[in-house]
Parts: structure tokens; sequence; C-alpha cells
């Protein structure tokens, strides 16, 4: 299984190992969820400030978060699905704030390495369709994301 991944650090405080480590776990769960080979997603790394101007642009909500995903196989209202053999299966991108994780992560007791991998995880679900926006669709999308990190090797 391999996705195609475009990563990019706007805050330059990963490493490289870091990012390295973050596509490895995406491309475990796409295996993990069979998804097409060669699909591609985008992580970008962020600030807190910039989250919140992603956050209040197109959701609506002037807050920091700790991840933002935008699938691109869901259809917005008048858009209309392009079909084509040549077309690459483009699943969208995820946005992750990085002194977020590092919060959390202190806040969690957990390395900030499970904690990057867990917004990772998280996000690209959503772009796969997953949401918690009910008990039982929490339960499903958060079990399922529990066992992608521990099969990996990220515990708690």
């Amino acid at each position: 299984m391999t996705l195609i991944i475009d990563s990019m650090d706007e805050t330059q405080e990963l490493t490289e190992q870091q990012i390295i480590d973050i596509e490895r776990l995406l491309n475990f769960a796409a295996q993990k969820q069979k998804v097409e080979d060669y699909s591609e997603v985008s992580v970008t790394f962020v600030s807190n400030e910039r989250i919140q101007e992603i956050n209040r642009e197109y959701r609506d909500k002037d807050a920091a978060t700790d991840v933002i995903s935008f699938a691109m196989e869901e259809l917005g209202e008048g858009e209309v699905e392009l079909v084509g053999a040549d077309l690459p299966n483009v699943l969208g991108d995820i946005i992750i704030s990085v002194p977020r994780a590092r919060e959390q992560a202190e806040e969690y007791g957990h390395a900030f390495e499970r904690e990057l991998g867990f917004l990772a995880v998280h996000g690209f679900l959503h772009l796969l369709g997953y949401d918690h926006m009910t008990e039982a669709d929490e339960k499903v999308m958060f079990t399922l994301q529990k066992e992608i990190l521990n099969e990996y090797g990220l515990t708690r």
C-alpha cells in the first residue's frame, strides 16, 4: 500500500524523522482500511494561530483546535462528481496544530509522537468518511483509531 503524501511543516518544529513516521503511520492506516493504492493526501503542520484562522474561515469557529480535515471525496452543494480512469484518488487535507499536539501529549501523559500520530490517524479517518457526531459513530471511529495506533505500536 502506498499513499502519495504531501507533507509540509509550516512551523519548522518537526524533525524529518517525525514527518517520515507520520507518513509511515498513514500508509499503515491506509493499508488497514484497504484504501486504493496511490491515493493522495496532504498533511500540513501549523501553529495554533494558523489553525484558528482556518477553523474560523471554513468552519465558522473562532478557536484553535488540534486537527482539521477537508475530505475531497465529499461533494459540496452544487458540485458535480468527476469520473475518469486517469484521475488520481485525492482523499483530502489534514491540518494539525503542532503546539496543540504538544499540549495534549503533556496533558494526557504520553509522548508527543503518540499524540501527533493520534491526530494524523483521526484526521485520516475523517477523510475516509468516519465521524463522531453520534455516540454510535464515535464508538466505531475511536475504536478503529485506537486499534490502528496500538497495532502500529503507538500506545499510550
